[in-house]
């Protein structure tokens, strides 16, 4: 579980509630279902328009990456890339075709090393690999992004809707008041859905996407320094270049 994901939008939440209730404390003036409906109803309903149906509802299921950690070990990744290394140093390279891998993109890398494939196609097939997967990323990124997009959006359609009902019952100065902070919760209904939700959550899975095209191009890298024949510890340093020094465990 990704503890700050969470935190980050119950503090958002909170705290807006929160400045609610230390200011009159009437909460029960912040809720108002048609508002609801207009911003909500209308930011979904667009979101089935800009993008295809398995894609919105697949987006939801993709956010939940933004609330677990990455599984993505790139340190015990590079330890088994060295392994590898050792074994077709003191073996073969056909050897790494009997060697148990549980990360399918490593393996498709491995298979084709030991299949005596040349660089040119492993580095092709991976790479392909790497750029479908991150189209498929950011296909749920823009959903969320195309939602935050719109909720201010149809939260000013919203308070549109309120001024004009406003405007038709100028008669009655005293419903003036009311109807104005009505049609004005659309809009803030509308900036705190784009801001404490959509749009954090589109930025967490674009950097978990990044991270898992960063572990994607080390696993390739070192599939190409086993099929040279690299010694590991030059396997190990090469790879090691690509993570900051904190996740080298150095100073």
């Amino acid at each position: 579980m990704d503890i700050g994901t969470l935190l980050g939008i119950l503090a958002g939440f909170g705290l807006i509630v929160g400045s609610i209730l230390f200011g009159d404390g009437n909460i029960a003036g912040f809720f108002d279902v048609p508002s609801i409906l207009v911003v909500v109803g209308g930011t979904m309903a667009t979101a089935f328009i800009m993008f295809p149906m398995k894609v919105v509802f697949g987006s939801f299921k993709v956010a939940m990456n933004a609330f677990f950690s990455s599984n993505m070990d790139a340190s015990g990744m590079i330890d088994q890339m060295v392994g590898l290394a050792e074994k077709a140093r003191k073996e073969s390279l056909v050897a790494l075709e009997k060697v148990p891998i549980e990360n399918p993109f490593i393996k498709k890398g491995i298979t084709l090393v030991a299949d005596g494939t040349e660089e040119p196609l492993i580095r092709a097939v991976m790479q392909t690999e790497i750029s479908f997967m991150k189209q498929r990323h950011r296909q749920g990124q823009g959903v969320f992004k195309g939602m935050g997009t719109m909720a201010p959006a149809f939260g000013m359609i919203g308070t549109l809707i309120g001024l004009v009902k406003m405007l038709q019952n100028l008669s009655d100065p005293s419903s003036i008041g009311p109807a104005m902070a009505v049609a004005l919760l659309t809009t803030f209904y509308g900036a705190v859905l784009a801001n404490v939700a959509f749009l954090p959550l589109a930025k967490k899975l674009e950097e978990r996407s990044q991270e898992e095209v960063l572990f994607m191009e080390i696993a390739m890298e070192g599939v190409v320094s086993i099929l040279h024949g690299e010694h590991p510890q030059i396997v190990r340093e090469k790879l090691l270049a690509f993570l900051s020094p904190a996740l080298r465990g150095q100073d």
